[in-house]
């Protein structure tokens, strides 16, 4: 059965190519019918917390990455590391090192100087001597020192490594905590992973791990080493490029479907399908078809995705999504037909639901114009218009169709064009002057709050 896993260290949120790694496990076992477990690597002791685990598992449920089993926490197995290292100590494929941090460090200075490269010496791995008093040991491994690990990754094709590049590895610090590449393999053979996909910068780790494991005498996972994300430049993802937390996009007003349709994209594709639904992602993943080249992250693209989506979904999920955003704007929502027809009007011309949301805030409560608007727009003329519209709006039906006569009406008495009546009576309803056609803007709005917002503006206009 494919077994394959996420195993994020909760050191932060859940980011963008942690993601991505993530939906790329969890769609290669949804595909072949296997499963998908999630592990979480806290044995950095001084830098996980349980916030950046809460993260992990929030930014997971939102982007719809169920897992089968777990989460696994690795500081619950730390019994099952010794074990396994006592096993390769009786076997005498691992060893105790009483080496100091002073020692080593003097160590790697004097291969540095000597233009090596710096790496541990092996100088614990057969000793004789005595243990120093008081010192509590590292225990290495011990690996081959002639030979290649050779091994076909699924995305960058065949990997050879001489193991006289590698060093004996510490498997158990002295305070009795695995290290990442121990725990890994541990985790890795318990759990029956049979597909390790990963980002790219494992691939040196994985001839070391590859290792532990025949001498263990387990089977070895396929692995797949996906490239990393870089921003539009070409840089390392940051911030700056967008690379903030999984669920920064969902406060945002993202839609976690466009989201997974745009990680599937970088670095993945099904011919030029740019739009498709996870269900299809899912009959349609293959590792064969992930490129060996970086990927580069484009807001601007995941925005376009984003307001594809947007348009073609649901309005009255889009109303579940904007409430909380609209409630804590200060905006009373009357009722649920009235959201409705807002969105409806609105949701061609925003790409995010805070867009959304933002553009939606004048039919829950009056804006005040800026000062420049009132400066370029409230003058004698526009007063003018106004106090006729005031007159004509108290009678006439109130519908979109009738309310469009009468601003052409209007426009046609006071001989001037159209956006002259239109833009002086918009800003003083919505306190915008980009907004949909103000016709459909008074329909929704109704007569007697939009006579309201009129004659509470009247006054700042000259006489």
């Amino acid at each position: 059965m494919v077994r394959t896993r996420f195993a994020p260290s909760p050191t932060g949120y859940l980011h963008i190519g942690g993601a991505r790694t993530a939906l790329f496990s969890w769609a290669f076992a949804r595909k072949h019918g296997g499963k998908f477990i999630l592990r979480i690597e806290d044995t950095d002791l001084e830098r996980s917390t349980q916030q950046s685990v809460q993260a992990i598992l929030d930014g997971m449920a939102w982007l719809g990455l169920d897992y089968d089993e777990g989460p696994f926490y690795q500081m619950l197995r730390l019994a099952r590391y010794h074990e396994v290292a006592e096993q390769l100590l009786r076997n005498n494929l691992a060893y105790r090192c009483y080496a100091s941090k002073e020692e080593l460090d003097s160590l790697r200075e004097q291969q540095r100087a000597a233009g090596l490269k710096p790496r541990y010496d092996g100088r614990w791995r057969d000793a004789k001597q005595t243990p120093p008093d008081g010192v509590k040991p590292v225990i290495r491994f011990k690996n081959p020192t002639d030979g290649h690990v050779v091994f076909e990754d699924l995305v960058k094709g065949q990997i050879v490594v001489a193991n006289s590049e590698l060093d004996d590895l510490v498997l158990l610090r002295s305070d009795g905590i695995p290290t990442y590449n121990f725990g890994v393999i541990v985790d890795d053979l318990d759990m029956n992973i049979s597909h390790v996909i990963r980002g790219d910068d494992h691939v040196n780790n994985t001839p070391r791990q590859i290792n532990i494991l025949k001498a263990l005498g387990a089977p070895i996972p396929q692995y797949a080493h996906v490239p990393m994300i870089l921003g539009a430049d070409g840089e390392r993802l940051s911030k700056r490029h967008g690379a903030v937390s999984v669920m920064n996009y969902h406060e945002e007003g993202y839609l976690p479907e466009a989201l997974v349709n745009y990680l599937a994209r970088l670095g993945w594709s099904h011919g030029d399908e740019e739009i498709f639904s996870t269900d299809k992602l899912i009959e349609w993943f293959d590792l064969a078809t992930i490129s060996r080249s970086p990927a580069k992250f484009n807001p601007e693209k995941l925005m376009w995705l984003n307001q594809h989506y947007l348009k073609n979904e649901d309005d009255l999920h889009i109303a579940k999504m904007i409430t909380p955003f609209l409630e804590k704007d200060g905006c009373n929502i009357p009722n649920e037909q009235y959201l409705l027809k807002i969105i409806n009007l609105l949701k061609e011309r925003v790409s995010t639901i805070s867009e959304l949301a933002d553009a939606a805030v004048y039919f829950f409560r009056p804006l005040e114009p800026s000062h420049e608007l009132k400066v370029q727009y409230f003058n004698q003329e526009a007063k003018s218009i106004l106090l006729y519209l005031i007159d004509k709006f108290t009678s006439i039906d109130w519908s979109r169709q009738a309310i469009h006569d009468e601003i052409k009406k209007a426009a046609t008495i006071f001989n001037v064009k159209l956006p002259k009546v239109a833009m002086p009576l918009r800003i003083v309803v919505t306190g915008e002057t980009q907004t949909p056609s103000i016709d459909a803007i008074l329909e929704l709005l109704g007569r007697t709050e939009t006579l309201k917002r009129i004659n509470q503006q009247i006054s700042y206009f000259p006489d």
